[in-house]
């Protein structure tokens, strides 16, 4: 292959965001790692399809090490595995805990602790974009989501710390903050509900997420930004 193409790892690739995050990478002549607890489906040489759960000690280095005897380098990570779990928090039990830190925290850790380790012993610089919520800053009371700030809103603490300890080795880290999108969890709202909780009372699509991750990824003097791609949630109601 060329070994000047760019690689991207994707984490949460089998369907929703992720996978269309696959594509786009693609069409923008990335090589990508592709990764979910089920291995997405491909024909494509560009594409390494890998069956994993991010949140179990070593995936990361597991990911990286194949990324690398494959496709020889990597350029950008995306954090787009994660879960929402809503629930009155006094109802959330310890298993929630676990999924939800495991799914939304420990996976970031993981695999961005391994890439960033690769993009150092290339010093050529990388991406990181992770994925939150813009009920961290923007709490709804119609939507108890305790857990996703807690998670989430660590995301969005690291995004600005690993920002400035990289940012003179050429390393960039982006969030980008999620209003409701529409994806599987989310594929339908008949009664108007998702939208209207949106200024521009609409849900979000998942071209409008690729669009946000694309812009930062193109975007070099861009990092420890918190993007909202919310419809207006974060700016208020």
């Amino acid at each position: 292959m060329n070994a000047t193409r760019k690689v991207a790892v994707i984490t949460g690739a089998s369907g929703g965001i992720g996978a269309a995050l696959v594509k786009a990478y693609r069409a923008l002549g990335y090589a990508v790692t592709a990764t979910g607890r089920t291995a997405p489906s491909t024909s494509d040489p560009g594409v390494l399809a890998v069956a994993a759960d991010v949140a179990e000690p070593g995936t990361g280095a597991r990911l990286v090490e194949a990324t690398l005897e494959r496709f020889g380098r990597v350029d950008t990570l995306v954090n787009c595995a994660g879960v929402f779990v809503s629930k009155p928090f006094t109802e959330y039990t310890d298993a929630d805990y676990e999924v939800v830190m495991g799914s939304n925290v420990r996976s970031f850790f993981e695999v961005s602790r391994s890439v960033i380790s690769a993009m150092l012993a290339r010093d050529d610089g990388g991406h990181v974009v992770n994925i939150s919520t813009s009920l961290v800053d923007n709490a709804d009371v119609e939507v108890p989501s305790a857990l996703a700030s807690l998670t989430k809103g660590g995301l969005n603490g690291v995004t600005k710390s690993l920002a400035i300890e990289y940012a003179t080795r050429g390393i960039r880290v982006n969030t980008v903050a999620l209003g409701v999108i529409r994806t599987p969890m989310h594929p339908t709202d008949p009664d108007g509900f998702q939208a209207a909780r949106h200024p521009v009372r609409r849900m979000g699509e998942v071209d409008d997420v690729v669009r946000a991750v694309l812009y930062l990824e193109q975007a070099p003097f861009v990092t420890g930004e918190i993007s909202h791609v919310d419809g207006g949630q974060s700016a208020g109601h």
